[in-house]
């Protein structure tokens, strides 16, 4: 590893670190914060709706506009529109304005997917035989999203009642997290895009980048682009529900903080290993493993109503998302050159945000009409098909690694 990559690596790991304060926040209050200012039950599931969508529509553009402009680029205007929306959220909060508060859950949710794009960008700086590994070591540093939960946000709850007012002081922690995201994303230099150039030949790199329709015709990249959807969006949409069902079984809004902070140790704590796992034994088992893992957990949610049960179920499915996630984010930047990276992983993300906010909307239908049993136990299909379908593909006989 070269000292340009190592403090690459270092400098996005830090900015992953300040997003996921916002990351703890969002997953917390996104179902609680417009049910509080607009006294509507029923639309539990709209905030989540809301924040998974932006972030889709966000990322598409975003990584097509990455391919062009370089990765920091882009990322870096995440980081300031995500400080404007939490801003915009507390101000919503403090007028009581459902607008307010969807504007600024678009915004911080356009931003957090953006900044997501650094997965991507850390795994092309790597060999192709390290990539799973090299993203990992970014991916780690989202794990002190796990530490802020109960070190900051829960005793910031303890005392706090979950009304609008109540919650313009947690939206406006964001900004500063924003903020310092904003300030070390810019001494990543040169831009990952950059380096990506190191592993390939000039004729590779004077290719013209083909056509998403085009790319998803190789071998091995639908299964990578289902996985990418199917785990995001099952885990992004229970764990945008899970606040609101905690509360319902009767637990304390401080112990929401502590079930997503032990979910985020099981999608982030592991990385590390998990990369290394991929990378020996191959990123394709990762997927259905993973997605398989997912499907056990959600349906433990089941008969797991307590705080220690709904966390070890939450852990579990992070660690399901994580394998399943890793692994076909390092196959997708694998099977691209560094031209089209961005408009693929963009698009996938693209399909798994829009995924997710349709599940987060009819979970919360499916919660508020049927409750919890049939809320899990749906999650817990939704991951296990694809699941299926992935493991009884036939391997293609050989996948190159295109930079």
């Amino acid at each position: 590893m070269t000292s340009d990559v190592r403090r690459n690596a270092f400098l996005l790991a830090g900015g992953l670190i300040c997003n996921s304060g916002m990351f703890q926040l969002a997953a917390a209050l996104s179902s609680l914060t417009l049910v509080a200012v607009t006294g509507i039950k029923g639309i539990l599931g709209l905030g989540p709706a809301i924040f998974l969508m932006s972030s889709a529509l966000a990322v598409g553009p975003a990584g097509r506009l990455s391919d062009r402009r370089g990765r920091m680029f882009v990322i870096r205007a995440a980081f300031v529109f995500g400080a404007a929306g939490c801003g915009v959220v507390a101000a919503g909060c403090a007028a009581e304005s459902g607008v307010l508060v969807a504007l600024g859950l678009a915004l911080i949710g356009g931003s957090g997917g953006v900044i997501q794009l650094s997965r991507a960008a850390a795994a092309e700086m790597f060999p192709p035989s390290r990539r799973a590994r090299g993203m990992s070591f970014v991916l780690f540093g989202a794990v002190s999203g796990a530490i802020w939960g109960p070190v900051l946000f829960g005793p910031l709850f303890a005392h706090r009642q979950i009304d609008a007012g109540g919650l313009v002081g947690p939206w406006l922690l964001g900004i500063p997290f924003m903020l310092a995201g904003l300030a070390i994303s810019m001494f990543v230099k040169p831009d990952p895009k950059e380096i990506s150039k190191r592993y390939g030949t000039a004729e590779e790199l004077a290719a013209t980048a083909a056509p998403v329709r085009e790319i998803l015709r190789r071998p091995g990249v639908p299964q990578a682009v289902l996985a990418v959807v199917a785990s995001f969006a099952v885990m992004a949409s229970v764990m945008n529900l899970a606040g609101y069902v905690a509360v319902g079984r009767g637990h304390h809004e401080g112990d929401v903080f502590t079930m997503i902070s032990i979910h985020i140790l099981g999608m982030y704590g592991l990385v590390l290993v998990v990369g290394g796992i991929l990378d020996r034994f191959g990123r394709r088992r990762g997927l259905y493993t993973g997605l398989a893992l997912m499907t056990v957990s959600n349906a433990a949610l089941t008969w797991l109503p307590g705080v220690g049960g709904m966390s070890l179920a939450l852990f579990g499915l992070g660690l399901g998302w994580n394998l399943s996630y890793v692994g076909a984010t390092t196959e997708l930047v694998s099977l691209t050159s560094p031209q089209e990276r961005g408009r693929i992983v963009g698009f996938a993300d693209l399909c798994a945000g829009v995924t997710a906010a349709g599940l987060a909307l009819l979970g919360g239908a499916v919660y508020t009409a049927a409750g919890v049993a049939a809320l899990a136990l749906g999650a817990a299909a939704l991951a296990a098909l694809p699941a299926l379908w992935i493991a009884a593909r036939p391997r293609p006989a050989a996948i190159p690694e295109l930079l």
